[in-house]
């Protein structure tokens, strides 16, 4: 597969790795069938900007770089902006994905939905996930 260098940098040298004590959100999702999984947790400012978020990752270069790419996205957005971003940004934030990994990036993007639903102290909606991977046949799950 080929990568981008910054897929490759930010899979190499992660930013933002660990968790946030006493975090505002935390989200958890999961992929059964390719292994990766993801949790991102978030700490807001008095003005309610995303001040600090972190991540911890199970899974291949492509989640890794993905997560780390979605935790400097975030910064110093709100959460209506944040709600925003798209698995599309994340891959575009890395100069592009090989479509067999774009998976990784929708996991990104639904940790950060599950998030943002815990700090509002809302439930996600389990729902019927469409395959995403087209090399595994993955589908994301909320873990």
């Amino acid at each position: 597969m080929e990568y981008t260098d910054k897929v490759k940098d930010h899979f190499l040298n992660p930013r933002n790795v660990g968790e946030i004590e006493d975090p505002d959100g935390i989200g958890e999702v999961g992929s059964l069938a390719c292994g990766d999984a993801l949790r991102l947790s978030f700490k807001l400012d008095e003005k309610k900007r995303i001040k600090d978020v972190k991540f911890k990752t199970f899974g291949c270069a492509s989640a890794i770089a993905s997560s780390s790419a979605l935790t400097e996205i975030l910064k110093g957005k709100t959460l209506e902006e944040a709600e925003k971003v798209s698995n599309q940004d994340i891959a575009n934030y890395l100069g592009g994905l090989p479509e067999e990994k774009m998976h990784c990036s929708v996991m990104g993007r639904e940790a950060l939905e599950v998030a943002i639903a815990n700090y509002r102290g809302e439930k996600v909606k389990k729902e019927d996930f469409e395959v995403v991977c087209n090399c595994f046949g993955s589908r994301t799950e909320r873990l």
